[in-house]
């Protein structure tokens, strides 16, 4: 079985989530806040439920569908949300999908986080595409997108249900080729990736450059 890999960031270590994560999660993500602007996440988020999808994590990747990764800092350990690749197609793409506790908010962890996983995608998983959504009315996340360079699609209106609302999405985007045009001006940095052998790099060739795809 191959595990979830390890990757870092300047401030950031992204790692596979844990039993032990499953209280903070509940925690984080039960902030009514942060069910608002995302799909998937219900509210009240009640006891076992984090479990559950932490659960799902590792048996997901095995099959190919996706990766999701605990946004935790590296300076004291705390977890502060988390990041996927769903819906994975191997060799084609995947979606981004995000959420980051409330205190954390503003602090440029999402958008960090993001070229990292951006890196991951289309250096090891060789993907050609990435693509992500957000609620029309949280343009926020709309500018983290944007940050990581990917491109507005359009708009699908009325598109999703959220607590007997319809919403509107914005469609983002992102291929590999642009990736590789941005990382050669010197955005997104990532300081180092690691996790299991084929991940690592020699550390004085890797740290603290510009990501060389």
């Amino acid at each position: 079985m191959k595990r979830i890999p390890t990757l870092e960031t300047e401030r950031l270590v992204l790692r596979p989530f844990g039993p032990d994560d499953a209280a903070e999660v509940q925690r984080l993500a039960g902030d009514r806040s942060i069910a608002a602007t995302t799909l998937a996440i219900p509210h009240p988020y009640v006891d076992g439920m984090a479990r559950d999808w932490i659960s799902k994590h590792q048996s997901y990747f095995d099959q190919g569908k996706g990766v999701t990764f605990a946004i935790s800092r590296k300076t004291d350990g705390s977890l502060l949300g988390a990041m996927s690749l769903m819906a994975m197609e191997a060799a084609h793409q995947a979606e981004l999908g995000y959420w980051v506790g409330r205190s954390y908010w503003d602090q440029g962890y999402c958008t960090e986080a993001g070229e990292a996983i951006l890196h991951y995608a289309f250096t090891q998983l060789g993907l050609v595409r990435v693509h992500c959504h957000h609620f029309a009315r949280n343009p926020a996340s709309g500018r983290v997108m944007r940050k990581l360079g990917m491109q507005h699609e359009g708009t699908r209106r009325r598109h999703v249900k959220k607590w007997d609302k319809f919403e509107d999405v914005e469609l983002y985007g992102i291929l590999q080729e642009d990736w590789k045009k941005a990382a050669k001006k010197g955005s997104p940095k990532v300081e180092r990736q690691s996790a299991s052998a084929s991940l690592r790099r020699d550390k004085k060739s890797s740290a603290n450059k510009k990501v060389e795809p």
